[in-house]
């Protein structure tokens, strides 16, 4: 933490999709340059959590949040914030590769251009890409339509799209789940690379992964409204190996979930 201001916090964070509460007092500090992961069962609102770190719920018709999202201490959602300001600061991964249509310089340059930078959009390019250890397999290939990549390469070419824009956090959904173990693995080690110059939160099924990757683990459970609420947060080690909470153990060993 930097003065002792978490990266990322939520404080009684309640999220509504029309009359339909997702989440309910949902109270988590992720520190800085750290991985948080975010594990639970399907339908409890862990994706629903992590688009409220960049605003991106806004773009869902009748949805509405209720308490604070602070990042580095200042709410998201006061009044005056710009939402877009806030998604160029806090990137996003999504679950499935999803490249453009383009060429590989193309999809890393993109925001850059739309954001009207004047500078030297090669240095940009080779920069994010490097970041995202795909530089070495694609730099004699810039041109090569990114659609021709591998899966693997996809998303970490989605990586280095987001990486482009100097983001001080970012937001992985699922980002392996489409991906073979070999691929796995690299964005794994990726992952922890990252970290060490960014803030890190990841959407994730599979326990052994967040296990592996993440510095601090956040359990979420669907209550019998089926809204989503916080069981356990702490420290990752803590919460595989000495839970607080039967119900964290009881999801962690396979016994339900």
């Amino acid at each position: 933490m930097l003065n002792g201001i978490p990266s990322l916090e939520t404080k009684k964070l309640g999220l509504w999709y029309g009359h339909f509460q997702a989440l309910r007092d949902i109270s988590v500090a992720v520190p800085r340059n750290q991985i948080m992961a975010i594990i639970g069962p399907s339908g409890c609102g862990k994706s629903s959590l992590l688009r409220c770190f960049n605003r991106m719920n806004e773009l869902i018709l009748g949805s509405r949040v209720e308490g604070e999202v602070l990042f580095d201490g200042a709410n998201i959602y006061a009044p005056g914030v710009d939402p877009s300001e806030i998604r160029y600061r806090i990137g996003m991964v999504f679950q499935k590769p999803n490249p453009f249509p383009k060429s590989v310089y193309d999809n890393v340059a993109f925001g850059p251009r739309v954001n009207g930078f004047a500078g030297n959009l090669d240095e940009i390019v080779e920069r994010a890409l490097v970041r995202a250890a795909l530089w070495d397999e694609v730099k004699d290939q810039l041109r090569k339509s990114a659609m021709q990549l591998s899966g693997g390469q996809q998303q970490r070419l989605c990586i280095a799209r987001a990486l482009a824009l100097e983001p001080e956090v970012i937001l992985m959904d699922e980002p392996c789940s489409a991906l073979d173990p070999v691929a796995t693995l690299k964005i794994e080690d990726l992952m922890r690379s990252l970290v060490q110059d960014y803030t890190i939160v990841i959407v994730t099924h599979n326990m052994q992964q967040a296990a592996r990757v993440s510095d601090m683990t956040a359990f979420l459970m669907m209550a019998e409204d089926r809204a989503g609420v916080l069981v356990e947060y702490g420290p990752t080690s803590q919460v595989f190996t000495t839970p607080k909470d039967s119900r964290t153990e009881d999801y962690i060993t396979g016994r339900f979930g």
